[in-house]
């Protein structure tokens, strides 16, 4: 670990003096550091090429926010939890200073994660591109009417959903809006995705699961105002006849774990716990 990026929240309070404090403790450790902003991509992308490791300091939002800044560098996070449910972070606010120091010590294992690829066919060219660790959503915008989803796979035809929207999620975003919306949970490690309707109407409503190898189509008709949003972020206005094309991205998103490798189960069922108790 010769080089050590800390990226904090700038929306957070509590993020920026933790990254100051961070980048003291590692420099005590001999440990190069440079501190940035998740909001500042340009910024920070000539850094990621010579470091070993991110330090995301905010919630599951700032992670998924590191995951795409960091595609394609091969560089893992390692989150420490600055919002309300955490997910993704591998350590709590009292604890990073333990865990951190078994990552220094090469006390740590790599979990790889799926991310997505959509790519946006309007008129046979290809107009954005978008990479996402949760999940791509294509749905109905203001007005509360349903938008027709036209879903093929590898070329074929399924079937043809009346619906609020589409949820296409890796295991990681099983547990974001698919899971809200009704859908399995997956464990990380799985190669599958899930295809879940949302509010679907008169049309098939139960989720799907499919290989990680899979080609996913989302042709979209409606003659109102839909949305194309990769991981909850900024996304797109979609119009009629908008072809979402959906599969695994070449790169993974990497993260540093020092629990033991069941830990999402221990986590999952404790956060549920922590959430209905709210």
């Amino acid at each position: 670990m010769h080089t050590i990026g800390i990226l904090h929240h700038p929306r957070i309070p509590a993020s920026r003096p933790l990254a100051d404090e961070v980048h003291h403790w590692l420099a005590a450790q001999g440990v190069r550091a440079w501190i940035s902003s998740t909001w500042d991509m340009s910024e920070m992308r000539p850094e990621l090429k010579d470091s070993s490791l991110l330090v995301v300091l905010g919630g599951d939002g700032s992670l998924l926010q590191a995951s795409r800044i960091s595609t394609g560098c091969n560089v893992p996070l390692f989150g420490i939890n600055l919002g309300k449910v955490g997910f993704l972070s591998e350590a709590q606010p009292y604890e990073w200073p333990e865990k951190l120091s078994r990552v220094l010590a090469g006390d740590y294992w790599i979990e790889k994660r799926l991310m997505l690829r959509a790519e946006v066919e309007r008129d046979g060219r290809v107009t954005h591109t978008f990479t996402a660790l949760n999940d791509v959503v294509v749905g109905r915008g203001a007005q509360a009417r349903v938008v027709n989803f036209q879903l093929s796979v590898d070329g074929d035809l399924v079937t043809t959903y009346a619906a609020d929207a589409m949820i296409v999620a890796t295991p990681t975003g099983s547990t974001a809006y698919a899971m809200a919306a009704g859908g399995p949970l997956l464990p990380p490690q799985l190669p599958n995705f899930v295809v879940l309707p949302v509010a679907a109407h008169l049309s098939f409503n139960r989720a799907l699961i499919l290989h990680e190898t899979a080609v996913i189509a989302i042709k979209i008709n409606m003659d109102h105002e839909a949305y194309i949003t990769p991981d909850g972020q900024h996304g797109i206005t979609a119009q009629n006849d908008d072809v979402v094309i959906i599969k695994r991205d070449a790169n993974f998103c990497t993260f540093a774990r020092v629990e033991s490798t069941g830990y999402f189960y221990r986590r999952l069922m404790a956060r549920l716990g922590h959430m209905r108790q709210e």
